[in-house]
């Protein structure tokens, strides 16, 4: 037991992990609600497409010499304010659109990276710094994670209507076009918050891991939401644990405990459903023997 705890507590006697930890559970836990509207909507991809988007904004933004999270949120909003107009004025349909145009943005900022000179990592923009990340950039994850936090849990009935059923939410007088620019403003803004500790491409991951997780388990919205949160600050702790011990990525490890969440939640619901279905079996065939 007590090797138990101290294998627990070690990690955290180090000012970084803890720095990593905390920059960890905060964009966990809004990744993590975010998430539950993004399934629910059908965004999942979305979150990729903008996710990948940002890298040219981020490149420009170094070349200007403005704060990077700058040209990385107004990348990733053009990216998906593009990918709506396609959509609304082509027959082709969004998850074809958003394909196009998030490896484009993607590719264009890999040549634009690659044309100038930087002390930026290409590695730590891909798979984010967790340990490295500065006192800068932790506060900004923390300011930009707890602002997006707030809007989603002050204003989650009307988001849920509207990922729901946009027609009832029209009808019900909310501001459906409001709401739609807003719930991509607060993607946009989560992903340039989340950039700094786990990455472009990890993002992705902690942008659909939890809500789907949460969603194979129930159906009610209000424990969707507290599941995928348990979900996210759980695998937050143990990924954080297991990279200090096994010297890995501290993003990836997180990933990879979600990943197994999920896997563990969608058999865990299958064993539940079958369960369900032998007992009226073997309800009927006992009536059956009386």
């Amino acid at each position: 037991m007590e090797a138990l705890i101290s294998w627990i507590i070690e990690p955290f006697q180090y000012p970084f992990m803890m720095r990593a930890l905390w920059a960890g559970l905060a964009v966990g836990s809004v990744c993590a609600i975010l998430s539950c509207y993004l399934v629910l909507k059908g965004w999942s991809l979305m979150g990729d497409a903008i996710s990948h988007a940002v890298l040219p904004g981020i490149v420009v933004a170094y070349v200007v010499g403005i704060a990077l999270p700058i040209g990385a949120f107004v990348s990733g909003l053009a990216c998906a304010l593009l990918t709506g107009y396609i959509k609304e004025n082509s027959r082709v349909k969004e998850d074809t659109v958003m394909g196009i145009v998030f490896s484009g943005m993607f590719a264009l900022g890999l040549v634009m990276f690659a044309k100038v000179e930087t002390d930026q990592h290409l590695l730590h923009i891909l798979f984010g710094n967790m340990l490295g990340i500065s006192d800068f950039e932790f506060w900004q994850t923390v300011i930009i994670s707890v602002i997006v936090f707030c809007v989603m849990v002050v204003f989650r009935h009307d988001f849920l209507l509207y990922c729901f059923d946009k027609s009832h939410a029209r009808v019900a007088g909310l501001p459906v076009t409001l709401l739609h620019y807003g719930l991509l403003i607060m993607l946009a803004l989560t992903i340039v918050a989340t950039i700094q500790a786990v990455g472009v491409i990890m993002v992705v991951a902690m942008l659909v891991s939890p809500g789907i997780t949460a969603f194979v388990l129930t159906k009610k919205f209000t424990n969707m939401l507290t599941i995928a949160l348990s979900v996210s600050i759980g695998s937050t702790l143990a990924g954080t644990l297991i990279s200090f011990h096994i010297d890995g990525a501290t993003s990836a490890c997180i990933v990879l405990v979600q990943a197994f969440c999920f896997i563990v939640a969608l058999s865990f619901a299958k064993f539940r459903t079958y369960l369900g279905k032998a007992k009226p079996l073997a309800v009927r065939t006992e009536c059956n023997e009386q």
